[in-house]
């Protein structure tokens, strides 16, 4: 058991060296990709959702490759899901509402 005692400062700190160079990349991206749109971005906001609504209405979506498909695909089921899971926090359960 003392051996274990002694190894955890060393441990700890290899842990610490390898994690270093993760936390900067996630920090470099964090910084770009986690702020909050600025007010000269509502108006591309609006411009690509009415660009979407012209897509749907005049079928254009027909013309779309398979990996564009796949990438639409894949990020409306992301959206899905981070709605089903804020739904679960909200309510505080999985199934059901506490009346």
């Amino acid at each position: 058991m003392a051996k274990l005692l002694k190894k955890i400062p060393v441990l700890a700190e290899k842990i610490a060296e390898e994690a270093r160079p993760r936390i900067a990349v996630f920090v470099k991206y964090a910084k770009v990709e986690l702020i909050p749109p600025t007010p000269g971005e509502i108006p591309k906001v609006v411009f690509g959702f009415g660009r979407l609504v012209k897509a749907a209405t005049t079928f254009s979506w027909r013309n779309l490759t398979v990996r564009e498909a796949w990438l639409n695909t894949l990020v409306a089921t992301e959206v899905g899901c981070w709605f089903y899971v804020g739904e679960c926090i909200g309510k505080g359960h999985i199934v059901g509402y506490k009346v």
